[in-house]
């Protein structure tokens, strides 16, 4: 696997409304848990949608990985131009400042949002051009929006048989319990 396609919840649905949440470091982790072996075994990108959440926090992972793995790119496809300026100040400016450092970003359309198309041909994109998917999906919550990428990956993989990695909410708790438990030890 060359390139892999990482994305998943928005933070807004896992209840995450500030980059100090303390569950956002165990989300990295898992993330990282997951894109090492793949290092080992030669992976060159990682892209995402750049959405506030799983998006850029794989996006953070990955930059802190090119420090063992200089060889490893970073990837934002977003959907339409200027993703973030709806958002709040504070995440306006992690986002530029992590498609600053990221080796390409680019947009699927360059005109402001004008519907929901671009986000469809935003995934069929990065569908293409990645040779599986990382996703932080939990089955047993609420679907929220990872729920059509996942759809999309699990035809694909019936069809080809495109990897489909998951993390879900329960491997995150778990690695928030043992780090907690090894405090106490």
């Amino acid at each position: 696997m060359k390139t892999l396609l990482v994305t998943g919840y928005r933070a807004h649905e896992l209840g995450i409304f500030d980059n100090k949440h303390p569950g956002i470091p165990y989300i990295k982790k898992a993330l990282a848990s997951r894109m090492l072996p793949l290092l080992e075994e030669g992976l060159e990108w990682i892209i995402t949608p750049g959405q506030y959440g799983v998006d850029l926090w794989a996006c953070e992972t990955a930059l802190e990985l090119k420090a063992e793995y200089p060889g490893l790119k970073l990837g934002i496809i977003a959907a339409h131009a200027a993703p973030e300026e709806r958002w709040k100040e504070e995440k306006q400016e992690e986002f530029r400042r992590i498609a600053a450092a990221a080796d390409y970003y680019g947009a699927v359309s360059n005109r402001p949002y004008e519907g929901s198309w671009q986000f469809r041909a935003r995934d069929e994109l990065l569908m293409r051009k990645s040779d599986g998917l990382l996703l932080v999906y939990d089955e047993e919550a609420a679907e929220g929006s990872p729920k059509y990428l996942k759809e999309k990956a699990a035809k694909l993989q019936e069809e080809t048989g495109y990897p489909l990695l998951t993390i879900s909410m329960d491997e995150i708790q778990s690695m928030a319990d043992e780090d907690n438990q090894s405090q106490y030890d």
